[in-house]
């Protein structure tokens, strides 16, 4: 009987909520929260569940992926599973993540499953196996369904009709394949500008992902009257983190005050971005957020003020859609601070 390991995080691994989020990852034997359904559904046996808090894996990546390859040094699996994450940003990043790793470490299939919005799925989708999945857990059966049916098919070998077909995200893997109706490349495209040009519907074999393009804006005329404020993705916050800014595919962002502070100090600030060393940051946040320099212009009447609050997130992973919600959250608080123009930094 072939054997499956199922990777949950601490919510659905029944340890806790949020406020288990910093829960280290641990093995159990048997079945704990979705490998349950998993167990009725794949044609095999899930002997063990892994269970990881999605902030612990987030913060400390290497540490958690070090852990759990430690666990499964000496188990005997066969395929390997993880979430379903749904639309949980943090979640998606942790299945991801550990699929990856144990898919290079051991060399067996590795299934997860996410939303189209989990900003996992453009991480990860080509790098393994990532199903379409639903927004909520209320689609828990039918994804957990999904994992299983996929999962015995490569189990048995047998042949994958590509990814429409079988439910996963494009991976951009191309294969030359035999069509039945045997019809050339080139009547196939005049049949689909026939179809365009009278207004009908057609499927394209080549999709042109669509980018969200922004006008350029307009130059600030007179810089010595401008109000300036500072967006960061870099990830510098309060060294308690108070908004609990996730480390990696962030959907939350903070607003901090800096009326009268002229320098953002180590121990009072940090970073807390997953995806660079953050030795640097952590000793002097102003390689990150620059507010020394812009309080030296600022002095130097290069320009009017720099606005009382800086604004922060995480770029890591972060989808665009997650940026594009966020940016619109922030922009009433600069509008009504009359900001001219935002110095947005990275890493």
């Amino acid at each position: 009987m072939k054997k499956a390991i199922m990777y949950t995080n601490q919510f659905f691994g029944q340890i806790g909520g949020e406020d288990k989020a910093d829960f280290a990852p641990v093995i159990k034997d048997g079945l704990v929260g979705p490998a349950m359904e998993l167990n009725k559904q794949i044609d095999g046996e899930v002997t063990h569940t892994i269970i990881c808090g999605d902030n612990f894996m987030g913060s400390n990546t290497e540490q958690a992926v070090k852990s759990i390859i430690g666990f499964l040094e000496n188990i005997e699996f066969d395929i390997f599973f993880a979430g379903p994450a749904f639309q949980a940003g943090r979640y998606g990043f942790a299945c991801g993540t550990i699929c990856k790793a144990v898919k290079e470490r051991f060399n067996v299939p590795v299934i997860t499953s996410m939303h189209i919005e989990n900003p996992g799925v453009e991480m990860f989708k080509k790098d393994l196996y990532v199903l379409k999945g639903g927004h909520s857990a209320a689609k828990m059966r039918n994804d957990i369904k999904a994992m299983a049916s996929l999962g015995d098919k490569l189990l048995k070998g047998e042949e994958l009709l590509g990814a429409d077909a079988e439910g996963y995200y494009e991976r951009g893997i191309r294969h030359q394949v035999w069509r039945e109706d045997e019809k050339p490349a080139s009547e196939r495209v005049v049949e689909m500008l026939i179809k365009k040009l009278k207004g009908q519907a057609f499927e394209t074999e080549f999709k042109i992902p669509k980018l969200d393009r922004v006008p350029i804006a307009a130059a600030i005329s007179d810089l010595s009257k401008a109000n300036i404020a500072i967006v960061t993705s870099g990830g510098i916050v309060p060294i308690d983190n108070p908004d609990r800014i996730q480390s990696a595919s962030a959907t939350r962002w903070g607003r901090y005050n800096i009326e009268g502070v002229d320098d953002l100090l180590s121990g009072v600030y940090k970073t807390i971005h997953a995806g660079f060393d953050p030795t640097a940051a952590n000793i002097d946040p102003d390689v990150i957020t620059p507010v020394d320099a812009l309080r030296a212009y600022e002095k130097e009447g290069k320009f009017k003020a720099l606005h009382n609050y800086f604004y922060s997130t995480v770029g890591t992973g972060t989808t665009q859609a997650e940026a594009a919600r966020m940016a619109k959250e922030m922009i009433p608080y600069l509008r009504s601070a009359n900001v001219d123009g935002i110095i947005m930094v990275s890493t």
